[in-house]
């Protein structure tokens, strides 16, 4: 099977959002840079540690792990010095160039995809551990790259995953283009009928995904798969200022974050 897809391969909204990564590919480089650089994970946008969002065990020797949207790879390095042999997907060509100097600068070895996480080149059941942050876990839509996790995970394997929460995603202004309008404490926005979000921005354009909480559950249980955690998270005491247009005020008061710990029955 092929590692490489062809960018008719991708889905619409993956060829908007990969074009979208390549403009922003040099921002994340330092952010990459400093993940790297570290072996305590930090997740999200608030950078609540691993103990509070328990989303990598700290020994993953012999597992056979994957990143579903790994951009600059960091996570992924995570998961390399825990002991776990792994590959990561991402569509951004140049944000896996960013992945390639940290790996030839840190001498990791990662099995790196040029794809999307609905469509992996992977054989049934070729990996014990997924993992999602801020990747797939937005960007791709759930009712294709769910199935597909689970279709790559052995029996008793886990997807553990992190994005944007339902809640934030109604109160955000701005899905005609207005993104500069912070998080409000008022709905924005229909909850039912949740699913795709195409942020319009002149010359940026990019396209979300989040669904209502009854429908994840829905959606896991149609897959198959068992919730073992579902963690709506808050921004620490002391955070201040906004991160991506939400205010450290709001996120103290109002999940920001969600996380999903998943597990396919053996």
């Amino acid at each position: 099977m092929a590692d490489v897809l062809t960018m008719t391969d991708f889905p619409d909204y993956a060829q908007t959002n990969r074009e979208h990564w390549n403009r922003h590919a040099d921002w994340w480089v330092n952010p990459g840079r400093r993940s790297w650089a570290t072996d305590d994970p930090t997740w999200g946008i608030w950078g609540l540690n691993n103990k509070t969002v328990p989303l990598l065990p700290d020994d993953m020797s012999g597992l056979d792990a994957i990143e579903l949207g790994c951009g600059t790879a960091y996570v992924s390095a995570w998961m390399t010095r825990r002991g776990a042999r792994v590959t990561g997907i991402d569509p951004s060509d140049r944000q896996q160039e960013t992945a390639r100097a940290f790996m030839a600068e840190h001498g990791l070895e990662i099995e790196l995809i040029h794809g999307v996480a609905e469509s992996v080149p992977r054989p049934d059941a070729s990996f014990d551990f997924a993992i999602s942050e801020y990747g797939a876990a937005i960007w791709a839509d759930p009712y294709v790259w769910i199935p597909e996790a689970w279709r790559l995970l052995k029996p008793g394997g886990r997807l553990h995953f992190l994005g944007h929460s339902t809640l934030a995603m109604v109160c955000t202004p701005g899905y005609d283009g207005q993104t500069e309008t912070p998080t409000s404490q008022t709905m924005q926005h229909d909850y039912f009928g949740l699913h795709r979000v195409d942020w319009t921005e002149p010359e940026d354009p990019s396209v979300e995904f989040n669904l209502p909480i009854s429908e994840w559950f829905a959606l896991f249980k149609a897959t198959g798969f068992v919730i073992e955690e579902f963690l709506e998270l808050q921004a620490p005491a002391d955070a201040v200022g906004d991160q991506f247009g939400i205010p450290a005020h709001w996120a103290r008061r109002y999940p920001s974050e969600q996380a999903w710990c998943l597990r396919k029955p053996d």
